[in-house]
Formats: structure tokens, C-alpha cells, sequence
């Protein structure tokens, strides 16, 4: 009987010791993880988090990651995922959300394709990625990063080799020809995600355009 007993609270113990994930994870939503771009930093993503609470969404399923802009976008994308490891832990879930603008797009991607993080990224949202490169970089070449963001770099054609959307992760971009950052503009489509031609958004109103920003919010809920 004393045998038995210790087997029942062994095994009662080993189905409580297994960790929250999903739809039982610690928080209601799936944590969102929002990249900015070059020169950015967590306050662009103010006005974005403000309509992802007005949707229920708390301040703990909502991250924003840091890195430096004048570094290797390798290092940065290798930061974005200790990061979202960190997130994934402290939400119980398996997945993450992510929304990215400009530089963040190279940052994003380089970790799903090159990092294998696709697998922990349900969603992934680029507003004026700089996923094809943009010939802006040719005014700040002297940092790496915008090396790597110049059409034609090895950073990008490595990025364009093969599939530009793996993995079981759901893609969608917006951009627009009135961007005048990201040129040419059709630079942020990505073949096998779903882009969104917006007629005329300038490269930053995005980040506080509540239209493209609930089409976004929307996205990443589905």
C-alpha cells in the first residue's frame, strides 16, 4: 500500500511540474515582440501598444526589443532571439507575435530564416521592412548595419536566398511609394507573404497610423 501511495503522488507530481504553454499559458494573448528600426528605440511603439491595450491586451504580452543600430544586424538578430526565449518563458507560451519597422525587418528575418526562430513566431508583421535592402543605407555606410541593409549586400542576398517566408509562421507587410525611406519601396514585399499596398504613408507615420496599426493588431490576433 505505502508502494502504491508513493507511486500516486510521484506521478501527480510529474503532471503539475509540466509547464504552462499555449491557450494555458500565464497571460490571455500571445505575447507581441515589436523590433523597431534603425536609430529606433521602445518609444516607437507607444502608439502601437496603446491600441493593443484598448484591445485587451496587458503591458506584460507586450515586449519591445532594443539593439544597437550601428552594430552587425547578425548580433542584433541573435539578441532578438535570447530575447524572445526570454518572453516565452516568462508568458508560458511557445509562440511569440512579432511586429517590426524598417531595419527591423533584416533583424526579424534574420533570425526566423538563419536562426531557425521560426518555430517560436506565429506571426511576424513588417511595416516598411528594409527587407530587400533600401539604397538610403548608402548614406550611413560607414556602420555595419547599414552595410548590411545596401541592396546586394551579402546580408541581403543571403536573407533572399531560397524561401523568404519559412517555417509555419503566417507573413504580411505593408508598404507604400510614398515611404521615402525604403527605395525602392516594393523592397518590403516578401514572396509568400500577404503585402499590403497602403496608397501613401510616409516611413514613420506608421508607427502612428491607427488604421495600418489595427490591420496589424487584427493580424497577429487571428
Amino acid at each position: 500500500m505505502r508502494r502504491i501511495l508513493v507511486l500516486l503522488l510521484a506521478c501527480a507530481a510529474a503532471v503539475f511540474a509540466v509547464p504552462a504553454t499555449g491557450a494555458h499559458a500565464a497571460t490571455a494573448h500571445r505575447p507581441v515582440v515589436f523590433v523597431h528600426g534603425y536609430t529606433g528605440s521602445a518609444s516607437n511603439w507607444v502608439t502601437a501598444e496603446s491600441l493593443f491595450r484598448s484591445a485587451g491586451y496587458s503591458s506584460s504580452e507586450l515586449f519591445a526589443y532594443e539593439y544597437n543600430s550601428y552594430g552587425s544586424n547578425i548580433t542584433n538578430a541573435q539578441g532578438l532571439a535570447a530575447f524572445v526565449s526570454q518572453v516565452k518563458a516568462r508568458t508560458g507560451w511557445s509562440q511569440v507575435d512579432i511586429v517590426n519597422h524598417s531595419m527591423g525587418g533584416l533583424v526579424s528575418l534574420w533570425y526566423l530564416k538563419q536562426l531557425g526562430g521560426a518555430s517560436s513566431v506565429a506571426h511576424l508583421a513588417s511595416l516598411a521592412g528594409a527587407n530587400h535592402g533600401t539604397t538610403s543605407a548608402g548614406a550611413c555606410l560607414v556602420f555595419v548595419t547599414c552595410q548590411q541593409m545596401y541592396p546586394g549586400s551579402a546580408f541581403i542576398l543571403t536573407l533572399s536566398a531560397g524561401d523568404e517566408t519559412p517555417g509555419g509562421t503566417v507573413y504580411r507587410t505593408w508598404y507604400s511609394p510614398c515611404d521615402g525611406v525604403i527605395i525602392p519601396y516594393t523592397s518590403t514585399a516578401l514572396s509568400g507573404a500577404t503585402n499590403t499596398y497602403v496608397p501613401c504613408e510616409n516611413h514613420l507615420t506608421y508607427l502612428t497610423d491607427t488604421v495600418v496599426l489595427s490591420q496589424v493588431r487584427s493580424f497577429v490576433s487571428s
